[in-house]
C-alpha cells in the first residue's frame, strides 16, 4: 500500500487520542503537535513510512500497542477488512485505507460510517442491536468483548432480573453503552412469565415472536 507522508502513523496518533479523550486530539487532526509525536512513534517502532504502510508496517505498530485493537478497512462495509490485529482488547482503532487518494484515515464512529445500528467488535457483523445480537466474540450476559469469564457463582440483578458471569460482568450490564442506556434498561427478564424481553421489541407473556 503506497501513502501520503507518514499518512498510517498519523491516522493511529489520532485514532489513539480519539479513544482515550486526549486534549489534543482536536489539534492533531488539524495538524498542530503532531508531528514529534509521529517521529516519536516511528523511532520507537523503528518503521520507515516513506515508501508507504502496509501490512508489514500495521503487524509492527500492532505489535507496539497491545493495549488497541487495530482494524483496517479497504471500504465501508463489514466484510472489507484487510487487516484486523489479533489481540484482546476492547480499545479498537478503525482505521479507513482510501486506495484512490493512497492515505489512512481515522473512522470517527464506525455505525455512522457504515449507516448502520450496530457492528459487533467480535465478529464484525452488522446487525440491529448488541443486546439481539448473539456470537462467540462477545459476552451474552452484558455484551462485553471479549466475553467476559465465568466466576463461581453468578450475579442476580434486582433491576433486570438476570444473572451476570461475575462482578465485572455485572458492572459492564449497568453502563451506558447505546443511546446513553445500559444493558440493564434493554434488556431484561419478565417477572411474570421469565421470558427475556429486550425494551425495543414487543413482549407478551408466554407468547414468541420471529426475530425475522
Amino acid at each position: 500500500m503506497k501513502t501520503g507522508e507518514n499518512s498510517l502513523a498519523h491516522a493511529l496518533v489520532i485514532a489513539i487520542a480519539k479513544v482515550e479523550n486526549d486534549p489534543n486530539y482536536k489539534a492533531y487532526i488539524k495538524g498542530r503537535k503532531i508531528r514529534n509525536v509521529v517521529q516519536t512513534l516511528l523511532d520507537e517502532t523503528d518503521t520507515d513510512l516513506s515508501s508507504g504502510g502496509g501490512i508489514p508496517e500495521l503487524t509492527r505498530f500492532q505489535e507496539h500497542f497491545r493495549q488497541y485493537k487495530i482494524v483496517v478497512y479497504q471500504g465501508l462495509s463489514c466484510d472489507d477488512i484487510v487487516f484486523e490485529g489479533q489481540v484482546d482488547s476492547s480499545k479498537r482503532l478503525n482505521i479507513l485505507y482510501d486506495d484512490v487518494e493512497c492515505h489512512y484515515h481515522v473512522i470517527v464512529k464506525l455505525t455512522a460510517s457504515m449507516a448502520k445500528k450496530y457492528v459487533c467488535k467480535g465478529c464484525n457483523k452488522a446487525c440491529t442491536s448488541d443486546v439481539t445480537h448473539v456470537c462467540n466474540q462477545t459476552c451474552s450476559d452484558c455484551t462485553a468483548c471479549p466475553p467476559c469469564a465465568f466466576a463461581e457463582v453468578r450475579i442476580f440483578c434486582d433491576d433486570c432480573h438476570r444473572h451476570f458471569r461475575s462482578s465485572p460482568c455485572f458492572a459492564n450490564h449497568k453502563q451506558c453503552t447505546s443511546a446513553q442506556k445500559s444493558v440493564c434498561e434493554r434488556k431484561r427478564c419478565c417477572e411474570k412469565c421469565g421470558g427475556l424481553q429486550v425494551t425495543s421489541a414487543k413482549h407478551e407473556c408466554y407468547k414468541r415472536f420471529c426475530g425475522n
